[in-house]
């Protein structure tokens, strides 16, 4: 299974930003929510971005997986969803907005995609086929 090195690579991403966001709160001695604290908002708007976005595009790219794609389109829509995520998760904290919606677009591009492409495999190779 392909899909798992990927799934175990963004894992690691999302407890790098957990992370921080536990970092940021022992540091301001903030116990829920965010205190106001504006560097402790964008890391936790860093790591909520990642657990929306992650589980969707990986469930996608399993049933990819599992339809019988070419196992080097899964590893280049994965590596392509780790270098999304990771442009992203550097952007926000940063406010850099550039790097930001970068990662956002490679993110939502690749979910269409993948949406797309798990359509097309159905339709033309799986129980829906047409031919």
């Amino acid at each position: 299974m392909i899909t798992s090195l990927y799934a175990s690579l963004l894992a690691l991403l999302i407890v790098r930003l957990s992370l921080s966001v536990i970092k940021l709160r022992r540091k301001n001695r903030i116990i829920i929510g965010d205190g106001g604290n504006e560097e402790l908002q964008l890391a936790i708007r860093t790591q909520a971005n990642a657990l929306e976005y992650i589980p969707i595009t990986l469930l996608l790219l399993l049933a990819l997986e599992l339809n019988g794609a070419p196992k080097i389109l899964i590893h280049i829509l994965g590596a392509t969803l780790i270098i999304g995520r990771i442009i992203h998760a550097i952007g926000l904290p940063a406010k850099n907005l550039r790097k930001r919606v970068l990662g956002m677009q490679i993110t939502i591009y690749l979910l269409i995609a993948l949406a797309i492409l798990n359509i097309l495999f159905l339709v033309f190779s799986g129980p829906l086929k047409l031919y």
